[in-house]
């Protein structure tokens, strides 16, 4: 009996034991406490640049997607100056025997000689109905809505009268969603003619195109085809859905044009600013051959200039150092490609009136100076042989000239000192999620003791695991954030930063993944692009110190706090944002040392969560992944002490200063 008890007791105890042991464990695993202290004394301000976009024409961005001209091809030049040559995406309306369609170089434009030449073989009574003819599909088709208007250009001339249509159809060929005769006498047609139109759409189709076509048997020849909406964004030529997307991230810079767009993969593809400025119609444009198409630059150097100020970004060029991917000029001869860096500048910032490319700026448009404060000297070049020695010749050329333009070098500073000088220096971050994680320890390891050592500038980074078939997954996007907070607590050796690619056409996926997914009429933003929206209000802030304890095992979690103003609601907040990248929820306790608590309210919680760490947004479910805001009034007394951080989430909790 005493025997038995005593085991009775003993396996009750084992029992107890083992249900407080599991306990823990679930706690561990379901639980978390966590504590946030903020000293509100606390002044360093984030640069004002800080958070910023960075566009690259990749995956036609901009070439069929921010910029909104709808005629691909639309000067026939993407063949190659040769006849005949390939005019993809043109196609021909009709059959061998009523016409026939090749290429010449008769155009009027020296710098785009190739024109398209329409033998119609067929008359009124031999034609089929609704003629012969030419049509463009545009990007994988133009997006023409109902009740819109479009501006149409194109050059043309024959060899008779002209009688013609020029019409939006739908993508069966058959729907006609606006048409416009077009006309005019043989003697006014022997000379090249510039037609400008308008057409309102009286249908939708996102899959349309743009087509001409006639019975009257001649020859036509037709040449710089553009078809552009009426109703871009501020009438600068930028497509509105797209830009809304843009401007909802409020970026403090915009870096263009590249990345390795810049370079070519041989230099006589490389951008050159000077061939994109000017009439449209006298770019020759140039093949993008690092990304494998052709470019006919209507998105030029003075448009993304416009493109900054049009954001209130500003701008970041990223200038061509003599390199493309694989080939290079030997310093001694790298003179003229310094002028061609100063004579940029001096386009954006020279006088109106006195200086040369500051006045052809103004003939173009723009009479004010654009604000231009950085140069990246190259893009991915530095270990490459005669970088440095190049570098040093812009370097000094800059500074000579234009003492207060920031410089940004290519190679990587945060491990090893530079052996040049420079203000800037990039740094790229392309990895897995748990190399985002690894890597937010990177910069708080650096000394601060080198107070004229140039700063971080992290000009790229993404999650890009290989094993990702998505545009993205929220498990990338989540350790994204977590090293964006890294940045953001470490802003006073890290002075800006943006996300890299920006936007992909659904049509052409060369890199992945991209902030912003579109096709022609519709877009979403991708987990990573929700993440950035977190950030808009970083730049220029007040970084409080903040001290995160965690009483668990593992550190995951982590957390910053700015103070900003809200100029519109004239209020001052202070936001909180914490990242838990933990299968167990966490008890936050926020305290603030410094002010009467009081004062201090709970205005908003906004939570980026997902049960699916594996997906991410898409055309079927673009707002699987979005942002979801919690807002309190001044009668709910929502307590600052456990606060509930959810599993594998960012949060931002917005504190209102009475």
């Amino acid at each position: 009996m005493t025997t038995n008890n005593h085991m009775t007791s003993a396996l009750f105890l084992l029992l107890g034991t083992l249900l407080i042991l599991s306990q823990t464990c679930l706690g561990d695993d379901h639980h978390r406490n966590a504590s946030l202290s903020i000293d509100m004394s606390s002044r360093r301000l984030i640069p004002n640049n800080f958070f910023g976009i960075f566009f690259e024409e990749i995956n036609h961005a901009g070439v069929g997607g921010l910029w909104a001209e709808l005629v691909s091809n639309r000067g026939f030049e993407a063949g190659g100056r040769h006849v005949p040559s390939m005019i993809s995406p043109w196609g021909m309306i009709g059959d061998e025997k009523t016409i026939s369609i090749t290429t010449d170089m008769s155009s009027q434009f020296k710098t785009n000689p190739m024109a398209l030449r329409m033998d119609v073989h067929c008359n009124p009574t031999t034609c089929p109905p609704g003629g012969v003819g030419t049509y463009n599909p545009g990007y994988w088709g133009m997006n023409i809505e109902e009740g819109k208007t479009y501006k149409v250009t194109f050059y043309v001339k024959s060899s008779g009268d002209l009688k013609a249509v020029l019409s939006l159809v739908g993508k069966n060929g058959t729907e006609v969603l606006a048409f416009k005769h077009i006309g005019a006498d043989a003697e006014k047609m022997k000379k090249w003619t510039k037609i400008e139109t308008t057409l309102t759409a009286t249908g939708s189709d996102s899959k349309a195109r743009l087509q001409l076509t006639t019975s009257q048997k001649g020859i036509i020849w037709l040449d710089q085809v553009s078809a552009m909406p009426t109703d871009t964004y501020k009438g600068h030529g930028f497509r509105k859905d797209l830009m809304k997307k843009l401007l909802n991230l409020k970026p403090r810079f915009l870096r263009f044009p590249g990345g390795c767009y810049v370079e070519g993969n041989t230099l006589a593809n490389a951008f050159r600013w000077k061939e994109t400025v000017g009439p449209w119609e006298e770019r020759p444009g140039h093949l993008n051959d690092v990304w494998n198409y052709w470019s006919d630059d209507g998105l030029g150097y003075l448009e993304y200039l416009q493109l900054a100020e049009d954001l209130g970004a500003e701008p970041v060029w990223v200038i061509n150092n003599g390199f493309g991917l694989l080939d290079s000029v030997d310093t001694p001869l790298i003179k003229p490609f310094v002028q061609e860096m100063l004579d940029s500048i001096e386009f954006a910032r020279g006088n109106a009136k006195t200086s040369k490319w500051g006045s052809l700026r103004a003939k173009l448009g723009h009479p004010a100076p654009f604000s231009l404060k950085y140069i990246a000297i190259g893009n991915e070049d530095c270990g490459k042989p005669n970088y440095r020695e190049n570098y040093v010749k812009f370097y000094n050329a800059v500074k000579k000239a234009y003492p207060d333009i920031k410089t940004i070098s290519n190679c990587d500073a945060s491990k090893k000192d530079l052996d040049h000088p420079a203000d800037l220096y990039d740094y790229h971050n392309y990895t897995s999620p748990q190399g985002m994680l690894d890597n937010t320890r990177l910069f708080g390891k650096m000394s601060r003791n080198k107070p004229h050592a140039p700063k971080a500038f992290v000009s790229e980074y993404a999650v890009t695991d290989p094993t990702y078939k998505l545009d993205g997954t929220f498990k990338g996007a989540l350790a994204e954030a977590a090293f964006l907070l890294s940045l953001e607590k470490n802003s006073d050796v890290v002075e800006m930063v943006s996300y890299a690619p920006l936007f992909m056409n659904q049509n052409d996926r060369k890199w992945s993944p991209d902030a912003i997914v579109f096709n022609s009429d519709k877009s979403y933003g991708i987990a990573s692009y929700w993440v950035q929206t977190f950030f808009k209000e970083s730049s220029g802030a007040v970084l409080l110190d903040s001290h995160l304890r965690i009483h668990a095992k593992d550190d995951n979690i982590y957390a910053t706090a700015v103070k900003w103003t809200d100029k519109t609601e004239k209020k001052n907040y202070v936001t909180v944002k914490v990242v838990n990248f933990n299968h167990a929820s966490a008890n936050l306790d926020i305290s603030l040392d410094g002010v009467d608590r009081k004062s201090i309210k709970l205005a908003r919680q906004t939570v980026l969560t997902t049960d699916d760490l594996e997906g991410d947004n898409t055309f079927d479910n673009p707002t699987k992944v979005v942002p979801e805001t919690s807002r309190f009034n001044s009668k709910d007394k929502k307590s600052l002490h456990d606060l509930v951080v959810e599993p594998f989430s960012f949060t931002a909790f917005d504190l209102v200063l009475n």
